[in-house]
């Protein structure tokens, strides 16, 4: 299954989604960008692909690119609120309290 997900940054409609081989959207993750902060306000998963492990790939890939850009982020996501809590290799990347006001 994880050769046939390929995840874009849709820039155009600022969201991570993830397609299967034929371009089909199977999940995506709505962003808001700030100067230096990348914020991730919903993500979702189409019913006939979860728990396939298609909304961890978006996480990983939005959050690597995250770290690559050197921006910070903003869990407003409930799901990656809880992947960032299991995945602390991107614990670096959540932007602290008292943050907000130099943002």
């Amino acid at each position: 299954m994880e050769n046939e997900i390929s995840v874009v940054d849709a820039k155009e409609r600022s969201r991570y989604e993830a397609l299967d081989t034929d371009g089909k959207l199977m999940a995506f993750v709505d962003y808001k960008l700030h100067p230096g902060v990348i914020s991730f306000l919903h993500a979702e998963t189409l019913p006939e692909f979860r728990g396939r492990g298609v909304a961890g790939r978006i996480a990983s890939k939005s959050l690597d690119d995250a770290r690559a850009l050197g921006m910070r982020v903003k869990p407003a996501c409930p799901f990656y609120k809880d992947y960032l809590e299991q995945h602390t290799e991107y614990a670096d990347l959540v932007r602290r309290p008292g943050e907000e006001a130099t943002q």
